[in-house]
């Protein structure tokens, strides 16, 4: 499945210079609101150690990577939801993702503006959510308007989506995005084309410009994202530009010199990955080893079907076996001597892991 983030954000927190650091691409990063016209957008492969210790012990032609794609939208202001700063064009890029990278600006910088005045990392937050929410309960008014207009009709599932819309709609009312809603199955069914932007999971991505001066800032944002249930997490923008630019060789160097254990990119992308229920499996050959991505909780055909829908459509089993029983062991040969291959059917849920090799016939 492919994974897709918008980066959100008030103008000049630093979205399009963390995307820059994130792709090494190059999108316009100046001192003024809506230098991105355009959405940015930037296919990076998901760093995995796994991958190519796999590749060492399987002998393979290629190593192919999952991949995230982000998405830089340019900065929403106060407005948005009624056109403010070309607002609805950039809340209809939202609606396209799968999940929202909240950057919050958590650093003073005379020379850098802030579109707000002042540096206030809670008002800024409130500020984007209030117009994610604004957006949402005009987009479920206009279709809760056209669905009492089809009651007549007596086609029951209009009837039944009339109740989930109120629901949601009183919620948005008391600015509580749709994702903090308690939605039963049924009621999410009914709002799902509906693609509202507060029902995404939100990664609120603290921007901070020297760790240990932005400590306060830190700690408010990661407080307010407790009380709302979402995952933050804290990233330099300005020390992962460095990064980007250094040969791979000078990035390990200097990981080692500052005692970090992974980067920017790796962070956002594990943390992406817990908020959306993501895992990996692999599949392993002498042509390539693969990472595949995953919902949790999925089943073997499912699982298959990613590869190819011939592959789930004539499913027979999987013959599987963990990541971490070759690398304890050093070899297939020895995983299956050890009785650690197995061959699993259809009930089967995929572990995170998993190396998998899919019989199927059709």
């Amino acid at each position: 499945m492919g994974l897709n983030c918008g980066i959100v954000g008030l103008p000049n927190v630093g979205k399009s210079t963390i995307f820059n650091a994130l792709t090494s691409a190059k999108a316009a990063a100046a001192n003024y609101p809506f230098c991105t016209i355009d959405p940015n957008k930037g296919i990076v492969a998901v760093p995995d150690q796994r991958l190519d210790r796999t590749a060492e012990i399987i002998t393979t032609e290629k190593i192919v990577p999952a991949t995230v794609e982000f998405v830089d939208i340019a900065g929403l202001v106060k407005g948005a939801s009624q056109g403010e700063g070309l607002g609805n064009q950039f809340l209809g890029h939202i609606k396209s993702v799968n999940a929202i990278l909240h950057v919050v600006r958590c650093f003073e910088k005379s020379d850098i503006i802030h579109v707000e005045g002042s540096v206030h990392p809670i008002r800024d937050i409130e500020i984007i959510n209030t117009e994610l929410i604004l957006a949402d309960m005009d987009t479920v008014e206009k279709r809760l308007t056209k669905n009492e207009k089809l009651v007549k009709t007596g086609d029951k599932n209009i009837i039944a989506s009339i109740d989930a819309l109120k629901k949601v709609r009183d919620g948005l009312n008391n600015s509580k995005p749709v994702r903090l809603l308690t939605l039963t199955d049924e009621e999410k069914k009914h709002i799902e084309d509906l693609h509202l932007m507060t029902a995404k999971p939100v990664l609120y991505v603290i921007n901070v410009f020297d760790y240990d001066q932005d400590k306060q800032y830190i700690d408010i944002v990661a407080d307010y994202s407790k009380k709302e249930n979402s995952k933050c997490v804290v990233i330099s923008g300005d020390i992962e530009s460095e990064i980007a630019q250094m040969e791979l060789q000078e990035r390990k160097t200097y990981y080692q010199e500052m005692g970090i254990d992974e980067s920017g990119l790796e962070k956002l992308i594990r943390e992406t990955y817990s908020l959306l229920g993501l895992i990996t499996y692999f599949t392993a050959g002498p042509k390539e080893v693969k990472a595949w991505t995953i919902k949790q909780g999925t089943k073997a055909p499912q699982a298959a079907g990613v590869i190819h829908s011939d592959f789930e459509r004539g499913f027979i089993c999987a013959e599987t076996y963990n990541y971490g029983d070759l690398i304890a062991l050093g070899s297939e040969q020895k995983v299956k001597e050890k009785g650690l291959l197995r061959l699993e059917g259809k009930e089967y849920v995929m572990k995170d892991g998993d190396i998998v090799h899919f019989r199927f016939n059709v």
